[in-house]
């Protein structure tokens, strides 16, 4: 499942980690990156990997918001829904999105090419709304920027 050159960084992490189990985070992003999400196949074999239950590996991978359980789209919308961000229009933020896609807050378009998710803080309190695409920020958003951000991922 995972690349000759990930087994050999798995080696590599396991003498910079106290047990196996502390390297579930670092491995599980390996995972995904290679494959784009993280199946329950995956999360077995991480499990066995690790020699850990898969019920920890599951736990992880619901937990935390940047690992995908399932398949996503070629780009990921991530809007922070959280209080500042509520307080400062993240709802318009999410209807527009909504109906500029045509889908609603945790769907993937049809072809594949939208993601559309809501995520807890990620830290931009003081420049809310904002939302993140794949490793992108974009900070006190409102719907013309939206759409400019949109259309530059076209």
């Amino acid at each position: 499942m995972l690349s000759e050159a990930s087994l050999q960084k798995i080696e590599e992490l396991k003498t910079k980690y106290p047990t196996t189990q502390a390297m579930t985070l670092p491995v599980l992003w390996m995972v995904q990156e290679e494959h784009g999400f993280i199946s329950p196949e995956a999360m077995k074999y991480v499990a066995d990997l690790l020699k850990v239950s898969y019920g920890h590996v599951f736990g992880v991978v619901t937990f935390y918001t940047m690992y995908n359980a399932r398949k996503i789209g070629k780009h990921h919308i991530e809007v922070c829904t959280n209080v500042s961000c509520m307080l400062r229009g993240s709802g318009k933020i999410v209807e527009h999105l909504e109906h500029r896609l045509g889908i609603k807050m945790g769907e993937t378009s049809r072809d594949g090419t939208w993601t559309l998710s809501e995520v807890e803080c990620m830290g931009s309190c003081g420049t809310a709304p904002m939302c993140a695409v794949g490793e992108e920020y974009y900070e006190n958003l409102n719907p013309e920027k939206v759409d400019s951000v949109l259309n530059k991922l076209q």
